[in-house]
C-alpha cells in the first residue's frame, strides 16, 4: 500500500496570509504546507482522505486521475472546501463519500446545489453518494477501519488502513478506538500520522508532546506529525521530535512525503 501526504498544514495553511514570520518566509520547501490530506493507493484502488481548499492543486501535483472513494474526517472548511473540485472525477459516476452522519448533514447543507434533484445537469456540480461509514468496510482492494476520535467538543473520524492510521485533528482518543489502534481483533498500528499542532497546548488539538504520548500509548514504531501550524519550522520540529519521541520514531511530515 502506498501513502502520499498531499498536505500537512493546519487550517490556515503555511505560509499564512499576511504573515511575515520566519516560517512563513522560509525558503525550506518543507515549510510550505497545504491543508492536511492523504492519498492512498493499493493496486488499482485510489482513496483520498479530505478535500480541503487546495485539493485541485494537490490532485494535479500528485497526478490524480481517478478516485474510488473520498473519506472525510469532519466538515471543517480546511477539510471539505475543495469538494467542488472533484467534479472532473465524477463525470462517469457519482463518487462514494464516507463520513459520519453529522458531516454528511453539513455537506448536504453547505453544498446543497450538488444534491438538488432539479439542479444543473452536466459538469456543473460534483456527484456524490454520501455513505455513513460503518466500523469497517472495503473499497476495491483496501480494507478501511473507522476511528472515532475527539476534536475538542466534536466527535470526528480518523481512518486506519492495515498497520497505518491517520488522525489529523485529534485532541482525545476514546478507549474503544484505542483498542482498534492497538490491534484488538485485527492489525496493530505500527505507522501513525497524527495531528500535533505546535508545542504550546491547544483546546481542540494535540500538541506535539501530546501527539507523541498518544503514539507511545498506541504502540507506534513510526510516527509522523501532521496538521502543523506556522509556529515551528520543519527543522525545529525535527529536533523537538528527536527529543520527545525517538522511541516511537517521531518526525514531522511534509507535503509530498510518500510511504510505501
Amino acid at each position: 500500500m502506498n501513502f502520499t501526504f498531499l498536505g500537512t498544514g493546519t487550517s490556515h495553511g503555511v505560509p499564512v496570509i499576511a504573515c511575515g514570520c520566519p516560517v512563513c518566509s522560509s525558503p525550506d520547501p518543507r515549510d510550505r504546507r497545504f491543508r492536511t490530506s492523504l492519498l492512498v493507493k493499493e493496486g488499482g484502488t485510489t482513496l483520498v482522505v479530505d478535500a480541503g481548499p487546495e485539493f485541485r492543486l494537490q490532485a494535479l501535483r500528485a497526478g490524480i486521475s481517478t478516485i474510488d472513494a473520498l473519506l472525510l474526517t469532519h466538515a471543517h472548511a480546511d477539510h471539505v472546501h475543495g469538494i467542488d473540485d472533484i467534479r472532473p472525477l465524477t463525470w462517469q459516476h457519482p463518487l462514494p463519500v464516507y463520513s459520519d452522519a453529522e458531516c454528511a448533514a453539513e455537506l448536504r447543507q453547505r453544498f446543497a446545489y450538488a444534491f438538488r434533484k432539479d439542479g444543473q445537469i452536466g459538469g456543473g456540480r460534483p456527484r456524490m453518494d454520501l455513505i455513513e461509514a460503518p466500523q469497517s468496510f472495503i473499497v476495491g482492494s483496501v480494507f478501511v477501519e473507522t476511528l472515532p476520535i475527539r476534536h475538542g467538543g466534536l466527535s470526528i473520524l480518523g481512518w486506519k488502513f492495515g498497520d497505518f492510521a491517520w488522525m489529523s485533528d485529534c485532541s482525545g482518543i476514546p478507549a474503544s478506538t484505542m483498542g482498534v489502534l492497538r490491534g484488538s481483533g485485527g492489525v496493530p498500528t505500527r505507522r501513525l500520522a497524527i495531528g500535533g499542532l505546535r508545542a504550546k497546548p491547544h483546546p481542540t488539538h494535540f500538541s506535539v508532546a501530546e501527539a507523541i504520548a498518544a503514539a507511545r500509548s498506541i504502540g507506534a514504531r513510526e510516527t509522523w506529525i501532521i496538521h502543523i501550524t506556522h509556529d515551528h519550522s520543519h527543522e525545529e520540529l525535527e529536533g523537538m521530535c528527536r527529543n520527545l519521541g525517538s522511541d516511537v520514531g517521531a518526525r514531522p511530515a511534509w507535503d509530498g512525503l510518500v510511504l510505501e
